[in-house]
């Protein structure tokens, strides 16, 4: 998915949405959960992508949420209508929370939507699927956009020469695990990162990306498809061992814990932390208590803040700290809160994490 820089909003203007679903109901719902945010206006809706092409051009959104199935024409051939004639549109998918639900979005981030929503199943009241709307929805059409009061403010810290490669020293201490946080953009920058990783990669691989459950075991087997290590989805005591990549379940947190000779994945669902579970924070701190500074932590593109407290920990141990660069980024807001927090030892765009974590580790 190619970056993109958060759209500034002119003074007095709002979030323009079309709200496209078969779901009457659904319709109704989004569009009243979203007017209830007095920056996002809600200036039509759809029942299936045919309609939505033919009102796209009338009505100027600046973002479309976006119901996989739908009669006519369905969410994945109206996303890749929309990705060829409105390259800009910001396009959130609104999926089932089933494994024909993941499956489709995944198929929706490669076709290049910006994000995705699962929807909410047996809620219950009215009020409980508008509030899951409202948490979920809203921040992640918000996460594009600028508002005029936020206006242009520059990176906290400017990526300069101190980042360059020539400036960038290897640590003295060999890491003993990489660890990788990632959230918005997370599967698309994965697809990229996993593959350059060769055979007999010698340090263990820890990932947690925002995803619910059903997703991640996918996330899982789709990113074993195109690399040469072995990927999974953490599951209780699974070893931890080099050449091998856990990623976070949906709907747990993901921490290690040392035994006599082996290192294990420990899976629980104690509350979330920055809204997320997994999350990083919890698993960087995890591995702080475990390797101390013998890491490697990498952030990766994301809503949010969630491993910045998480890096605090590990860098406290003299944990060497990669962020990927704004630029490069679909969201900068994980990289962007370790970098203004002067944590990141360098900032590299996608496609220079990997040489950079080879010249850490000297090379295999």
């Amino acid at each position: 998915m190619m970056a993109r820089a958060r759209k500034q909003l002119s003074p007095g203007c709002r979030i323009r949405v079309l709200v496209v679903d078969d779901s009457v109901v659904i319709r109704r719902l989004v569009t009243h959960a979203l007017e209830e945010d007095p920056l996002i206006e809600v200036v039509g809706a759809a029942p299936n992508g045919a309609l939505a092409l033919e009102r796209i051009p009338q009505l100027n959104p600046d973002a479309i949420t976006l119901d996989v199935e739908m009669p006519v024409m369905d969410g994945l051939e109206a996303l890749r209508r929309i990705r060829r004639l409105y390259p800009d549109l910001r396009v959130i998918m609104f999926s089932t929370l089933t494994e024909r639900g993941a499956a489709s979005t995944f198929e929706a981030l490669s076709l290049g939507a910006d994000d995705y929503v699962t929807k909410a199943a047996n809620v219950g009241s009215l009020d409980r699927s508008m509030a899951s709307l409202r948490a979920d929805l809203i921040p992640k059409i918000k996460q594009f956009f600028r508002s005029a009061a936020e206006g242009l403010a520059p990176m906290t810290r400017p990526v300069g020469a101190q980042f360059a490669p020539a400036a960038r020293a290897v640590r003295a201490v060999r890491p003993k695990v990489l660890v990788i946080g990632v959230s918005t953009g997370g599967p698309a920058a994965l697809g990229l990162v996993m593959p350059r990783f060769e055979a007999g990669f010698p340090l263990p691989i820890l990932i947690v990306q925002h995803m619910p459950p059903m997703f991640t075991r996918l996330l899982a087997e789709r990113l074993q498809a195109g690399s040469r290590l072995k990927i999974e989805e953490a599951v209780q005591g699974a070893q931890v061992e080099p050449g091998k990549v856990l990623i976070a379940a949906g709907d747990y947190h993901l921490r290690v814990r040392k035994e006599v000779e082996a290192v294990k994945a420990c899976l629980d669902q104690s509350p979330p932390e920055n809204s997320c579970r997994p999350a990083v924070d919890v698993m960087f701190r995890s591995v702080s208590e475990v390797y101390g500074g013998a890491a490697l932590a990498v952030v990766l593109t994301g809503m949010g803040q969630d491993g910045m407290r998480g890096v605090q920990s590990l860098k406290a141990l003299g944990a060497y700290v990669i962020a990927q660069d704004q630029a490069s980024s679909v969201v900068w807001g994980m990289p962007g809160a370790v970098v203004g927090a002067g944590l990141a030892d360098c900032v590299l765009p996608l496609d220079g994490v990997v040489p950079e974590i080879l010249r850490q580790i000297g090379g295999y």
